[in-house]
């Protein structure tokens, strides 16, 4: 298995493209170590691997640290950090306050520069990788979610800094996700009917499962991508179909 003795964290790994991260990381043959601010409802686990919790605040940069190092004492070892912990409710600008707004950038952004600083020098003595989770929303107007978009745009171009910075010893690259179905997809996009319609605007006709992003994350971790740093990964599904295209009155398709 290509990630056999490797060790990964993957954030915010207890659920949804997190936890679908961490299964294939298990499935890899990799180690894994999930942490989010509150215990999954029941082990994230593949192929009868299960990945070990640890409760962690990504916003308080001494626990952070000490998270890491239990990590090198418990494992010996740190291959692979996967920056995935985020997220953000709909809010337009003008309806919540500037503190607010600046609290998802806390997590979509300063926290996993944290995250990544605490594991540097761990990634730098195996010549590992870090791997960020970022959105088409940080290429693109996010009208409800500005302030995530806007720190997903800035976590594209920290993770390009990052790795000319950190080469040769550690590679950073990012995924930038589309739209992924996940057990809280009906907040977003409502029953099944509203998730296949929004689906069906997607070119590939779906939306990503929690396992394809796992599948580019393993990637990216791997062998197989040695020469690959600072690089953003579309997985996306095609994108998004223009919008002029459906309201021109011609070269319409029978």
């Amino acid at each position: 298995m290509e990630l056999d003795g490797r060790v990964a964290v993957v954030t915010g790994g207890t659920r949804g493209v997190g936890a679908g991260i961490a299964r294939s990381f298990l499935q890899a043959g990799a180690e894994v170590v999930v942490c989010a601010r509150r215990p999954p409802r029941e082990p994230v686990a593949a192929d009868g691997r299960t990945a070990s919790f640890a409760a962690l605040d990504l916003r308080d940069p001494e626990a952070v640290e000490e998270f890491f190092g239990s990590v090198e004492r418990r494992y010996g070892r740190l291959d692979c950090l996967v920056n995935n912990a985020g997220g953000t409710p709909y809010r337009l600008l003008g309806e919540g306050e500037a503190e607010r707004h600046a609290r998802v950038v806390e997590l979509n952004l300063l926290a996993p520069m944290t995250a990544s600083l605490a594991a540097y020098p761990r990634l730098r003595e195996t010549r590992g990788s870090v791997v960020m989770i970022g959105s088409v929303s940080g290429t693109r107007p996010s009208p409800g979610t500005a302030a995530y978009g806007a720190a997903k745009a800035g976590l594209e171009n920290l993770a390009r800094s990052m790795a000319v910075e950190w080469a040769p010893e550690v590679r950073v690259n990012s995924l930038v996700l589309g739209m992924v179905r996940t057990e809280l997809a009906h907040l977003h996009y409502g029953d099944e009917a509203g998730i296949a319609a929004v689906g069906a605007t997607v070119p590939l006709g779906r939306l990503a499962d929690p396992s394809d992003v796992g599948a580019a994350a393993v990637f990216l971790a791997s062998g197989r991508a040695g020469y690959v740093s600072g690089a953003s990964l579309l997985v996306h599904g095609g994108g998004e179909r223009p919008a002029f295209l459906d309201a021109a009155t011609v070269n319409k398709e029978n």
